[in-house]
């Protein structure tokens, strides 16, 4: 199987800057800006936004925190549940302006599975959505707020976003 590289990693760390910058500009600032990363692969993307949010203003900080969505997912009955990994919010969400963040927006059906487990962490102001990679194929009404690559696909190709790079296979 060939792998194709379609962003470097000055690629993906350019496109977690604007990303950044984007956070700051749409929320006037990171008051209340708590960042979610989806279990497994969008906890990088929030540690590395906390990383560029800290160099934009490092007297705000931001919090970061986890979420596996495992047991909130609409295929529970077509495939087995794995939990990815332990949920880790920090704080409760309350009043906050929640970005999760995840490497590869697909389906949308596990960002519906977050915004239903957010529920148990408290009610959010408002809640935003950063991926690095929309590579289309939705199939439910989600749109990311802040996207690192619009990258069309076919249905049956692999997509890896990591802080290394983009690849499709």
């Amino acid at each position: 199987m060939t792998h194709r590289t379609v962003l470097s990693a000055d690629d993906v760390r350019r496109a977690l800057t604007r990303i950044a910058h984007e956070i700051v500009e749409r929320n006037h600032g990171l008051e209340g800006v708590v960042l979610v990363g989806l279990q497994r692969g969008g906890v990088w993307v929030a540690e590395a936004l906390g990383e560029v949010l800290h160099g934009i203003d490092p007297a705000r900080p931001v919090a970061i925190g986890s979420l596996d969505v495992s047991f909130h997912r609409d295929d529970v009955g077509l495939r087995p549940i794995v939990p990815g990994s332990v949920t880790d919010i920090p704080m409760s969400l309350d009043g906050t302006t929640v970005v999760l963040t995840d490497d590869v927006l697909f389906t949308g059906r596990t960002v519906r599975a977050a915004l239903e487990a957010l529920n148990e962490y408290g009610r959010p102001r408002a809640v935003q959505l950063a991926v690095i990679v929309d590579r289309g194929h939705r199939e439910l009404p989600i749109r990311p707020d802040y996207v690192g690559k619009n990258l069309p696909t076919a249905r049956d190709e692999n997509v890896s976003a990591t802080a290394e790079g983009v690849t499709i296979a």
